[in-house]
């Protein structure tokens, strides 16, 4: 009985009908724009919101230099990948400023993949970008960490949104 009943709310509420009416209240735009311009206009509301915020701290700029360094590694750089027993080794190169991006992103995200997976990170930084070490325990989690790659293992972890509010509240989480 649950089963259907799910199988007909989720036909429901992906009908247009259905989506019209919950959508109802919204008489304009949604989407805030580019995504780096979402993700500082999410922050800022809840900023806004938060009785709390010390706004002699609040950085801004700093969250957008962080987004931009997202932007680089993720679209900038060129990726290889070696494996030798348990580790894999992935060479991340990069030319001009997102040498930078390369070495501040793999360094500080080292420790939260370290925390969120169990695998030991190790970072070492080039000339031109940065190598990152993954040392796994099983086949399972070294065919997980190649097949994600660069780009999917730096997405592990659900600490991204908390990481963009403490940069923008003017908090190191890079420590």
């Amino acid at each position: 009985m649950f089963k259907i009943s799910l199988c007909v709310f989720l036909v429901l509420a992906t009908s247009p009908a259905f989506s019209q009416h919950a959508h109802h209240h919204s008489d304009g735009p949604t989407e805030v724009g580019q995504s780096a311009f979402a993700a500082i206009s999410e922050i800022v509301e809840v900023l806004q919101n938060d009785p709390e915020t010390d706004w002699t701290k609040v950085n801004i700029s700093a969250l957008q230099n962080h987004l931009v360094d997202m932007d680089l590694v993720t679209t900038r750089t060129k990726v290889t990948v070696e494996t030798k027993d348990m580790i894999v080794a992935i060479t991340v190169l990069g030319q001009g400023e997102s040498v930078g991006a390369i070495q501040r992103m793999t360094t500080a995200h080292a420790p939260m993949l370290a925390a969120e997976t169990g695998w030991k990170i190790d970072v070492d930084q080039t000339t031109a970008g940065a190598i990152l070490r993954i040392a796994v325990s099983s086949e399972k989690e070294l065919a997980r960490a190649i097949g994600l790659g660069f780009y999917g293992v730096m997405t592990i972890g659900a600490h991204h949104q908390a990481h963009h509010l403490q940069i923008a509240r003017g908090d190191s989480p890079h420590h």
